[in-house]
């Protein structure tokens, strides 16, 4: 063997085994890294596509229960009309309040008197529902590691539609809350049951692509939401109802969605995730032969791979990674506050209520879409800090114009609207890249938990306008600005390989294109 080198160079021989070496180790990876699903059925095809769009659907009645506090208590103006209440529509003795209805006949605040010294009971349903929201997400992303991920997105879809249907029956604002509560769970169940779902049946290259188109049935189920608002705008109840009952469709993923293969290969039902693949193999047209084998073989090569975990604590245990985990959640937060918070303030502006929301709606279909494409073309870094920039500096412009120029206010919210269109699918594809493998389900997690109190406190945020009209666009507006300055000192992601372990995330500034990071 040695007689085959004689001749070389010693520098070229070094180079030549060097480059042996790597291409080694790219196929050690390559194999350990082995994809059940894109080797098996493909990345993507009709059968992935069927189930996708069936899932998506979900997310139009996740708008209708999340936003839908716009039209269950919109603004009210009104009056005192008890003769023995004091001059002025808060009088501290008022007992009976005479509303304006030129728009809507019946809302939960004419219903149970949410004004004044209850103005607060307003904004606490939504705050508790966006609470609910988070805790649901928590429940049901344990229920579908435990015990699949079919099961619980059917209960959470069944006790959505039961939830749903009773709020519109709730006698007072307690019941209501609370019903809305349990609905709030059930919603946060679909949310993380159905996204798990869909990340789990495509490739990992097309992951990027169905993160984000997951969220333009969100944004079609906004604008469906104002029709129906219309519709029903002399009765909440029925408004409720009517934004319920469509979920019924939903029971039918009983016999079109099928258990994740990747959740039945990681608890060890072999045969059950084989006969699912082989299914698909079948819709897609591809071969079925060879799945048992393949699936053998990775069962075989998962248990020989040992696979590094990390803690939250880890998050947090060095500077570097501290500082990227502190500006993601102050991010994600940021946008948790502005996107629900300016989405509840729209409802509040001068103008159509109805124009003025299903605009809001539309408009973020095309800012989903073009996310696609300036994250592939510009980065990540750079899509975001401008995204901020657009959602925020219109927002802060509120506060410098004029009070009466009502319909310029609308425009600049809308605009406000689109950029966090661009920015929430762009910071969830990002933090998903600067996270480290070992760390991505926890740093993940914490981020979108800190989304969700975001949303918590946006109600109240909004209802700040009653005070002064420039407070919720100063603080909605600031928060994203803040959000982009921070965001300078993340590392770019698009076109790196992405940090499996601690070490490597130390290391990933340090990274050019397409160049693995050092262990």
């Amino acid at each position: 063997m040695a007689d085959q080198f004689k001749g070389i160079p010693m520098q070229n021989l070094r180079a030549e085994v060097k480059g042996s070496i790597e291409k080694l180790q790219e196929s050690s990876e390559k194999q350990e890294l082995f994809e059940p699903i894109e080797s098996t059925v493909g990345g993507v095809g009709r059968w992935q596509i069927i189930i996708c769009l069936a899932i998506t659907l979900l997310k139009i009645p996740v708008a209708f229960h999340q936003l839908g506090i716009i039209f269950l208590a919109p603004p009210a103006n009104f009056k005192c009309t008890d003769p023995l209440g004091e001059e002025g529509k808060c009088s501290s003795n008022c007992t009976n309040y005479d509303y304006d209805k030129k728009i809507f006949s019946n809302t939960i605040v004419m219903e149970w008197d949410l004004v004044c010294d209850k103005e607060w009971m307003k904004n606490m349903t939504q705050t508790v529902f966006m609470f609910g929201v988070l805790l649901g997400n928590m429940l049901f992303g344990f229920l579908a590691d435990r015990f699949g991920r079919r099961y619980p997105l059917l209960l959470a879809v069944f006790l959505q539609t039961v939830a749903g249907v009773s709020a519109s029956l709730a006698w007072n604002w307690l019941s209501f809350t609370i019903i809305r509560f349990i609905l709030a769970l059930s919603t946060g169940g679909t949310m993380i049951t159905g996204f798990v779902i869909t990340m789990e049946m495509v490739g990992v290259k097309h992951r990027q692509l169905f993160s984000m188109l997951f969220q333009i049935p969100f944004n079609i189920g906004h604008a469906i939401m104002v029709g129906i608002a219309y519709l029903t705008r002399d009765s909440w109840s029925s408004f409720q109802l009517w934004v319920s009952i469509p979920t019924v469709i939903l029971f039918a993923y009983y016999w079109m969605i099928p258990e994740s293969p990747r959740w039945l290969l990681a608890v060890g039902k072999t045969e059950e995730a084989i006969k699912i693949l082989e299914k698909g193999a079948g819709v897609n047209k591809l071969p079925i032969s060879r799945i048992s084998y393949q699936i053998e073989n990775y069962q075989k090569m998962a248990a020989n791979l040992k696979v590094p975990k990390g803690t939250m604590i880890d998050l947090f245990r060095t500077p570097n990674m501290r500082r990227k985990t502190i500006i993601l959640c102050f991010g994600w937060m940021s946008c948790g506050i502005c996107f629900f918070g300016v989405s509840q303030y729209v409802g509040q502006l001068v103008g159509n209520i109805f124009i003025n929301v299903v605009i809001s709606a539309l408009i973020q279909i095309p800012g989903t879409v073009l996310a696609i494409f300036l994250n592939n073309r510009l980065g990540r870094k750079k899509t975001l800090i401008g995204a901020y920039f657009l959602s925020g500096i219109p927002l802060v412009g509120i506060a410098i114009i004029p009070e009466a120029w009502s319909l310029e206010r609308v425009i600049l919210s809308l605009i406000g609207i689109f950029g966090m269109s661009l920015s929430f699918p762009t910071i969830y594809l990002f933090a998903g890249e600067v996270f480290p493998t070992v760390l991505r389900n926890t740093g993940m997690g914490l981020c979108s938990m800190l989304a969700r109190v975001g949303s918590m406190i946006s109600p109240f945020l909004a209802g700040l306008e009653s005070f002064k009209y420039w407070l919720p666009p100063v603080l909605f507006g600031s928060m994203p600005m803040l959000a982009a300055i921070l965001t300078i000192f993340l590392p770019e992601t698009h076109d790196r390989v992405l940090p499996n372990t601690l070490e490597e995330a130390e290391n990933f500034e340090n990274v050019k294109k397409n160049e693995k990071p050092e262990a």
